[in-house]
């Protein structure tokens, strides 16, 4: 779902902030922004998905993208909002929350002001960004293909700045030797 449009055409964006870095997502997949409020956990789910929220009735899974990327979990501040946006997943459309530190913008980028992803740098894998939007000189915002970021498994989303937690110690037994 490229948000660049076929004709050359400006596409709006609204940017986010996520641990310090400033990403944008195609301006009409958000159907609205939540002020934060707390989720409910559900059991046995990947460790991403925060929980869920009651949205007028329907249950909406809330993600933190922040875990997706292989950063510490989204920490619940003033600012704290929560993205609802439309994805498909697996050729549906369905609706998902995302937890952003905060809103920052609406921007407007023209073909020009997209450049590609870089193949390394970057918290997200590239394959989960449309491309780098130029604003205001030497300011990047990075463009998620939500598609790809919410259908994404854990362990291949985050990029190469990314690392898996080291594994867990082996457990002692009862007389301190390792099981």
């Amino acid at each position: 779902m490229s948000q660049i449009d076929d004709q050359g055409q400006v596409v709006q964006y609204l940017s986010f902030e996520l641990a310090g870095v400033e990403y944008g997502v195609g301006l009409l997949a958000v159907k609205e922004i939540l002020q934060y409020e707390p989720v409910t956990p559900v059991p046995s789910v990947p460790r991403s998905i925060r929980g869920v929220i009651n949205l007028r009735g329907s249950v909406v899974p809330v993600i933190d993208l922040a875990v997706k990327f292989g950063l510490a979990e989204t920490a619940a501040t003033r600012r704290t909002c929560i993205l609802v946006v439309e994805v498909a997943l697996d050729g549906r459309p369905t609706v998902v929350g995302l937890l952003a530190d905060a809103v920052c913008e609406v921007i407007e980028l023209g073909p020009e002001d997209v450049e590609p992803p870089p193949p390394f740098g970057t918290r997200v894998d590239a394959e989960h960004l449309i491309g780098m939007g130029k604003q205001g000189g030497a300011r990047f915002v990075q463009l998620l293909d939500l598609d790809r970021v919410v259908a994404a498994n854990e362990q291949g989303l985050a990029g190469p700045a990314a690392e898996a937690p080291p594994p867990a110690p082996p457990a002692a037994s009862p007389t301190g030797a390792p099981a």
